[in-house]
């Protein structure tokens, strides 16, 4: 009974997405208020529907009903609660639900917080965001349905992935949803300017919250999937290149150029156009992550293994969202024009360039990502695009955005003289002189992990000059403080946010000073590395709740001193019939200990061990940044609309 209630709410949610869509739409074009505002009670139903056909979901796989098809894939009776909970999102039925039920509620949050909103525009965006709900929840009901019925039932379920029961990943794909999902916000208020035909500071400002939480969820995300992939999948690396890796970072690439660019729209009314056309481009790559993770045409161990008929369902998505709005787009877009007339050097200026930079980055991740899928189509050819590519292409464009950075907070807006700007910076300039030196010093002549190492340290102490130049800390200390106080919140959560990529950037630098060391020891037997003895004392059997491992004890010692026990293991999954490595890691935040159980041999063990150097920032600094994301978030100027001013040359009717 409860599976068949999921399904009907499923089909209850279509249905109110159906209404809703045609309410706002007619609502807007007719102007009539009692249409346009029934799009938030059908919001609300809308997220009731789904809200429910998620927890019957997540209660088929709590009680383990075997008479769901989903559930014997995904689950088993001797899993934890945790993973059963978190079981229900992991294939790919429960991940479109996911998927719409956090729709769902970006609808209801538009229509709770979007009451600011001028009608007609509030009427258009939810019917948007409607149209959209409608496509997934006919995807899942055609052909992804999450309550199917199998009979006999089975006698249990074949349970979940076992790479996939951590902690880490149950908790990852609801924030990557949360960002994904998120900038379907920003496209519906892109498609309901563009069916206005106006963008003005007020929009600007409208924009940039959703965009801003998004972005903020899709950085916590990333990084929680790269930390889950640091220390579950036993490599000793954060980030492979692998393709769905770069699915995500596509849309992060391109919904951080749209932050910067809505800053210029709402505070000059510039880049309006621009903008728009980001806001489109970001979920559009958001879609495009979906389709490659769930249309089979990639083989990674994060993509879902389904039916390339589903991939051909979300490709006609993609086709009929982004390209019915790149095409209203360019049907649109010559009548938002623009008003804010600035030099090129000046604070919207470094804007630009910062947006230039940031698409050409993921333009770059784009043919890289896409060109072995196409060469293969077209031309049968078997290409892989690794590491060394991506690295040696990318360096040119983040070097340039990284200085960047530094000074287009310094400039003013609309005309700038550089040179003032740059003479408050010559500490900044020193700091990153020093993080290079610094890094040859003690590293040596290694020339990436130096350049790492200034990067950082220029960008931290950028990320301070801003805040002293903003409190006028060294030509008027005695009122700093006040000003502290006054301070808008932005304001301070750009400069985190800004800060927390110069410790990622310290963390991404200290691992290129990483060594890793693979050795054969007996119980007894030491190995050295970075200064440290790893000294094998024993190998032992040690079962889990759906599992049996065999797990080295390790002690490490530094100078004949007792540091720490590690205590890698190789699990073994009997009903999945899979082996997993669980990596030991001690971290003293300066550098990751970590050791990798291999092969057991003639009474000894091959033990992989790795020194990671400020491995721990990395992810230290994503959180950091999704900080200074949240403070943003919390300025009271991010939830009142910006005055409209009128322009003459702007009025269009749509």
């Amino acid at each position: 009974m409860i599976p068949e209630l999921g399904h009907f709410a499923l089909a209850l949610a279509l249905a109110l997405s159906i209404a809703q869509s045609f309410v706002g739409l007619l609502g807007a074009r007719w102007a009539d208020a009692r249409l346009m505002g029934a799009t938030g009670p059908l919001a609300a139903s809308i997220l009731i529907a789904t809200g429910g056909a998620f927890a019957c979901l997540i209660w088929s796989f709590v009680t383990n009903d075997t008479t769901v098809a989903n559930v014997v894939m995904n689950s088993h009776s001797a899993k934890p609660l945790l993973y059963k909970v978190s079981g229900s999102w992991g294939s790919h039925e429960g991940s479109m639900v996911l998927w719409v039920l956090i729709l769902a509620l970006c609808g209801g949050a538009v229509a709770a917080f979007g009451q600011g909103l001028p009608s007609v525009l509030h009427a258009r965006v939810q019917a948007v965001l409607a149209l959209v709900g409608v496509g997934f929840l006919a995807f899942i009901l055609a052909t992804s349905n999450p309550f199917d019925r199998v009979w006999p039932p089975a006698p249990d379920g074949h349970g979940l992935n076992p790479i996939l029961q951590d902690p880490g990943l149950a908790f990852h794909p609801p924030l990557l949803y949360l960002g994904y999902v998120g900038f379907a916000v920003t496209f519906a208020f892109a498609v309901a300017a563009l069916l206005e035909g106006r963008v003005d500071a007020a929009w600007g400002r409208w924009v940039r919250p959703w965009a801003l939480a998004a972005w903020s969820f899709l950085t916590l995300g990333i990084a929680l999937g790269s930390w889950w992939a640091y220390y579950e999948l036993g490599w000793g690396g954060y980030w492979f290149w692998d393709p769905v890796e770069n699915a995500s970072l596509l849309p992060w690439l391109a919904g951080c150029a749209l932050l910067h660019s809505a800053v210029v729209v709402e505070k000059r009314e510039a880049l309006k156009t621009w903008t728009v056309f980001l806001a489109l481009l970001a979920f559009g790559l958001s879609l495009l992550g979906t389709f490659l993770v769930r249309s089979g045409v990639l083989t990674s161990v994060h993509a879902f293994a389904n039916d390339p008929a589903r991939g051909v369902f979300i490709l006609g998505l993609l086709g009929c969202y982004i390209g019915g709005g790149f095409a209203l787009f360019a049907w649109r877009a010559a009548a938002m024009v623009p008003t804010g007339i600035f030099a090129p050097l000046s604070r919207e200026g470094a804007l630009v360039l910062n947006n230039l930079l940031l698409c050409s980055l993921a333009a770059v991740v784009l043919a890289g990502t896409l060109y072995p899928m196409f060469a293969d189509l077209l031309l049968g050819e078997k290409i892989s695009v690794g590491a060394p590519f991506f690295n040696t292409a990318t360096l040119p464009l983040v070097v340039p955005l990284v200085l960047a950075m530094a000074v287009g907070p310094l400039l003013p807006w609309k005309r700038a003289t550089l040179w003032p700007a740059l003479l408050r910076l010559w500490w900044v300039a020193l700091a990153g002189v020093g993080g290079y030196l610094g890094c040859l010093a003690i590293a040596g002549a290694r020339f990436g992990p130096a350049l790492g190492f200034a990067a950082a340290c220029w960008l931290i102490a950028a990320a301070g000059a801003d805040i002293s130049d903003r409190l006028a800390l060294f030509s008027r200390p005695r009122a700093a403080w006040a000003r502290a106080k006054g301070l808008p919140r932005a304001a301070w959560g750009a400069a985190i946010a800004h800060a927390g990529l110069g410790v990622m950037i310290l963390g991404l630098a200290g691992m290129g000073l990483a060594t890793d060391r693979l050795v054969l020891l007996h119980p007894g037997e030491s190995a050295d590395l970075a200064g440290n003895t790893y000294t094998l004392r024993r190998i032992e059997d040690v079962n889990g709740a759906n599992f049996t491992a065999r797990q080295a004890i390790i002690e490490v010692s530094r100078q004949g001193q007792p540091r720490v026990v590690l205590a890698p293991q190789k699990r073994n999954f009997p009903l999945a019939r899979m082996t997993t490595s669980e990596a030991a890691i001690h971290t003293t935040w300066l550098a990751d200990l970590y050791a990798v159980l291999g092969e057991e041999r003639e009474g000894g063990a091959v033990l992989r061990l790795h020194h990671n150097p400020l491995a721990p920032w990395i992810w230290l600094g994503a959180a950091i940044m999704a900080l200074g994301s949240a403070l943003s978030l919390s300025d009271r100027r991010m939830r009142i609309s910006a005055p409209v001013r009128k322009l003459a040359k702007e009025a269009v009717r749509a």
